[in-house]
């Protein structure tokens, strides 16, 4: 009898052993303050992964460059100008939010910093050829993105690394003061006729959309439907957005992780 109580203390301790092994190598922390792991793991997989996301890509993109096809060998009053964001749009930083979901850690303004500095970003299918494409036919290409004007140098440099056209200081513009980039497009709008604007975020296209919960957005895209395809080029983006931040979550960054979990919850749709 004592012999099988031995083997059974034997064996409850290598258990013991064998969980304070995983949990030292473990990374991921689905209890921490951030809930990305538990609801952005699938988001991130399927834009670094899937066949559709990359096909999404290129249908924006081929669609955008059929639009072209409307401004060859014609004149205009104004010099042709397009508009683009950045992230998610051009540029693909999903590898960030990889390292988010295993170390367990949310955003900060620090670690995108660091980021960005690495310039390690790679273009979002389609984009390069639809920018040089537009590029050679003498288009004018705005970069118009809501990163910190302080990483202008960085962003410049990645961009012209992996190969975008018309990459400068007066063609690159980032957040200042506001995150509304109304007052940057109405600068360009003044000089350029601009043809088209693409985005994975629907502020991207016009100020109506900004702070508005999930009813107004929706009712908002019926409204300018006519423009999707045509003047406005929507790229695929789950993993963030006004979507979320403005739309679910209504605009407050104060919810916890359970109040998060319990407002998407409510928020699905069962008909």
């Amino acid at each position: 009898m004592k012999r099988y109580l031995k083997l059974i203390l034997i064996f409850i301790l290598f258990l013991s052993l064998g969980c304070k092994t995983t949990s030292k190598i473990t990374t991921v922390n689905p209890d921490s303050s951030t809930d990305k792991y538990k609801v952005y793991e699938q988001a991130v997989l399927w834009q670094q992964n899937a066949a559709e996301y990359k096909a999404l890509c290129f249908q924006a993109y081929n669609t955008a460059k059929l639009n072209l096809e409307n401004y060859k060998g014609k004149q205009f009053l104004r010099p042709l100008a397009v508009i683009t964001d950045i992230d998610e749009t051009v540029l693909d930083n999903s590898p960030y939010n990889a390292r988010m979901i295993l170390s367990g850690k949310g955003y900060t303004r620090e670690s995108w910093l660091s980021w960005g500095k690495e310039l390690k970003a790679r273009p979002i299918p389609g984009a390069l050829d639809f920018f040089k494409e537009a590029f050679k036919m003498g288009i004018t290409i705005f970069y118009v993105s809501n990163r910190f004007d302080a990483q202008k140098p960085e962003t410049i440099a990645n961009l012209k690394k992996v190969g975008f056209p018309g990459v400068d200081e007066n063609h690159v513009l980032l957040r200042t003061n506001t995150s509304s980039k109304e007052a940057r497009r109405k600068q360009i709008e003044e000089k350029y006729q601009v043809i088209m604007l693409f985005g994975d975020n629907l502020t991207d296209f016009s100020e109506e959309f900004e702070k508005q919960p999930t009813a107004k957005r929706n009712a908002l895209v019926e409204k300018m439907k006519t423009q999707f395809g045509k003047k406005y080029i929507v790229l695929p983006n789950p993993i963030y957005g006004d979507w979320e931040t403005k739309g679910i979550f209504e605009g407050s960054y104060k919810w916890t992780t359970k109040q998060k979990d319990s407002i998407r919850k409510a928020k699905l749709r069962l008909n």
